[in-house]
């Protein structure tokens, strides 16, 4: 996978309307559930018993947390993105957020990206992004979303 650069507001409206890329596949691991069950306080015996996930659990195994999947976006936009230029990024929000399926521990999950839609603030560049997560082999999605950035541009 090849980075897309963005150096200005006028480079990523030109992308509107067109998929900006995929990204790799990530595993997830037991250990990244585990760190995220720790930081959220959410040890739900899904995520983290993974003898009582193999024996009780429908998934047969330990599941992430919806939640931890979507926090993955910004590592992934950030993989597949490098906006230049900009003094601020901030995360604006999420609409549209719809859970597809669970991800499996040691699943490769990886992001497909496209640009809605951008206007300019006074400055700020509001990016709107439609994202959705994807497993290798695969049908349904993680999830799909449409996302939000604000960027400064210098």
């Amino acid at each position: 996978m090849s980075k897309v650069t963005i150096n200005s507001y006028t480079e990523f409206e030109a992308l509107v309307g067109k998929e900006i890329g995929v990204t790799d596949f990530q595993t997830i691991t037991q250990a990244q559930i585990n760190l995220f069950a720790d930081a959220t306080d959410d040890q739900q015996w899904i995520h983290t018993d993974t003898l009582r996930a193999a024996k009780e659990s429908p998934f047969g195994t330990t599941i992430a947390h919806g939640y931890l999947t979507v926090a993955l976006l910004a590592s992934h936009w950030n993989s597949l993105v490098e906006v230049r230029n900009v003094k601020l990024q901030v995360n604006y929000g999420i609409d549209k957020l719809k859970f597809g399926q669970p991800v499996r521990v040691n699943d490769k999950v990886r992001v497909r990206v496209k640009l809605l839609s951008i206007v300019n603030l006074r400055g700020i560049a509001k990016a709107h992004l439609h994202v959705k997560m994807e497993i290798k082999d695969q049908k349904r999605s993680v999830f799909v979303a449409d996302i939000t950035f604000l960027y400064h541009f210098v």
